[in-house]
């Protein structure tokens, strides 16, 4: 069964009024220039991404045993609407329950939202403005590594019960010995969608698991 590799990928070139090719991600030896902040000059840099994440499906869909389904109603997966308009949202859910899922969604700007498990979601970009300097290659590799973490079992949320908004946290293991992790006060999730959370996540209390494999002789494997 092929592993995965990113698709070739020329990305769009932009040149700045001098008509010099901008560098995005090298741009700034130091501090960005005051002007700079939530300026966004060329979001359609990011347009590689939505490539990158049909690759990444196409792979889980046949390596993993997963249920795959698309559909604009897939996006209500998220806490919080899309800041974008939602092109496309494709949920691939592990057919075993201790996995967590993953929901794509496609945005407008363009760029990918991802949903992982119950209460937790990732934007690439975060922010797309001159003063961030991000570049698609970057957030692609972010994406990547993030949902191979999901998909190896190297992903854990948990719930945190404080006296005002509850705390919703992740945390993120990578091959190469890294981690990353992060949490925030949620106030938008509702009494019901925490509760459900909790009971699930107490079954998990390790993290979720590694997805299975799909059976490389079924019938539907591509």
């Amino acid at each position: 069964m092929a592993s995965y590799a990113r698709p070739s990928i020329n990305g769009p070139e932009f040149r700045d009024a001098d008509g010099e090719v901008i560098d995005y991600g090298h741009r700034w030896n130091g501090s960005p220039p005051e002007d700079t902040y939530s300026v966004d000059t060329h979001p359609e840099r990011f347009a590689p991404l939505h490539t990158v994440a049909d690759a990444l499906i196409a792979h889980l869909r046949a390596t993993y045993d997963v249920d795959v389904g698309e559909g604009a109603e897939f996006a209500a997966d998220l806490l919080h609407p899309s800041y974008h308009d939602v092109v496309r949202a494709v949920r691939i859910r592990p057919n075993d329950p201790t996995c967590a899922s993953l929901t794509l969604i496609f945005t407008a700007y363009p760029g990918i939202y991802m949903h992982a498990g119950l209460l937790n979601e990732f934007h690439y970009p975060v922010c797309g403005c001159d003063a961030c300097d991000s570049n698609w290659e970057h957030e692609a590799d972010d994406l990547e590594r993030q949902v191979f973490a999901v998909v190896a079992g190297h992903y854990r949320e948990t719930i945190e019960l404080r006296e005002l908004d509850p705390w919703i946290g992740h945390s993120f293991r990578y091959p190469d010995g890294g981690s990353s992790s992060g949490g925030s006060r949620e106030h938008g999730v509702s009494p019901e969608r925490l509760n459900a959370a909790q009971l699930i996540l107490r079954t998990v209390p390790d993290g979720w698991g590694e997805w299975p494999r799909r059976d490389p002789s079924s019938s539907d494997a591509t």
